[in-house]
């Protein structure tokens, strides 16, 4: 499990990255609550890079907020690829930045199925390039309690944000 250090750490990796790329990022959760923006924004300077997160707990919140389809929630759930493409597409257009990135997931200890267990979290991302947009979801079953959860969760996001910078160097 991340420590705040390895945090802190990871996050301002992303930030030297985001900053010598010249692109800003935002970011849209649910499950976490907010601690993504909060690493990302430990780091000194990260007004540079950092524009804003939105922090979508309930589904009228992802709807309102980020413009989330209510037949989307409906179809495929709040935790679902669907839903995590659509939140961090939401972000990528309200914030009107570079990259954008959402978790949705069911840290626990409740609120699991057989189908969607404790620890199933969704990511989603949004890369502006150019005049185009690349959407991507990946899911990701961490183990356990629900601290462990979220916090291997905020480190994945970190990790996905620095792939999309290196990808497009």
């Amino acid at each position: 499990m991340p420590t705040d250090r390895q945090l802190l750490q990871l996050a301002t990796r992303v930030g030297r990255r985001l900053l010598h790329a010249r692109r800003r990022v935002a970011t849209a959760e649910s499950c976490t609550g907010g601690w993504v923006a909060k690493a990302l924004t430990d780091v000194s300077g990260s007004s540079q890079w950092f524009e804003c997160g939105y922090i979508t707990y309930s589904n009228a919140a992802k709807v309102r907020d980020l413009g989330v389809s209510e037949r989307v929630l409906r179809r495929h759930g709040a935790v679902s690829a669907e839903t995590a493409r659509a939140m961090a597409r939401g972000a990528l257009r309200v914030a009107r930045v570079d990259i954008a990135v959402a978790i949705t997931g069911i840290a626990g200890p409740d609120g699991g199925t057989l189908a969607k267990p404790v620890g199933t979290v969704w990511f989603g991302s949004a890369v502006r390039r150019s005049r185009t947009v690349r959407l991507a979801a990946t899911r990701k079953r961490f183990t356990g309690d629900r601290e462990a959860v979220r916090r291997k969760s905020v480190a994945y996001a970190l990790r996905l944000i620095q792939q999309h910078l290196v990808a497009r160097a």
